[in-house]
């Protein structure tokens, strides 16, 4: 099993703010994935091409199961993470950002500004997560239980959790 985690920020990938949002996802993997995996990080600049250039290779070199995304979301002009995920996605999963903005609803009134989004590149399950580090472990608690059944359907790794953190759902036979 391999998972993914790039953080999306111009800041972070100049070296100008130090990246908590990778790490972050990474402390809540560690509560919540039970099965043995490896970690590949990537800290990249905001942009079209740096994102859709980035998720190519972790899908299709690299061959992750699931490539979890921070930051360039929002409605900014930098933020182009959709619009690259628009263009290596093979099928998208709307579900997913519809229940986190709908879930982040429930905190901030801001989140309809949010374009997250989830998809599949070949074997690899790639999901967009908000940039804020407080969001994150909410975001990742809110969709995971969809993610292992999800990746059992595209022929990915399979990952089972710890159900004390996260109750991942398989619908029975």
């Amino acid at each position: 099993m391999k998972i993914a985690i790039v953080t999306i920020s111009d800041r972070a990938s100049s070296g100008t703010y130090e990246d908590i949002s990778g790490p972050a996802i990474e402390e809540w993997l560690a509560k919540a994935v039970t099965t043995p995996y490896d970690v590949l990080h990537r800290i990249i600049p905001d942009g079209v091409e740096s994102v859709s250039t980035t998720l190519v290779e972790l899908c299709d070199e690299a061959q992750a199961d699931l490539v979890l995304t921070t930051g360039g979301t929002g409605p900014s002009p930098r933020d182009q993470t959709p619009e690259a995920m628009k263009l290596v996605m093979e099928k998208e999963l709307p579900g997913f950002g519809e229940l986190l903005r709908r879930k982040s609803l429930e905190q901030v009134p801001t989140a309809i500004l949010s374009r997250q989004t989830a998809g599949t590149r070949g074997k690899s399950l790639i999901i967009n997560l908000p940039g804020r580090p407080r969001s994150i472990a909410m975001s990742l608690d809110t969709v995971f239980p969809a993610v292992p059944y999800c990746l059992d359907l595209i022929g990915a790794g399979r990952i089972e959790t710890n159900p004390d953190v996260v109750k991942s759902f398989r619908p029975d036979g």
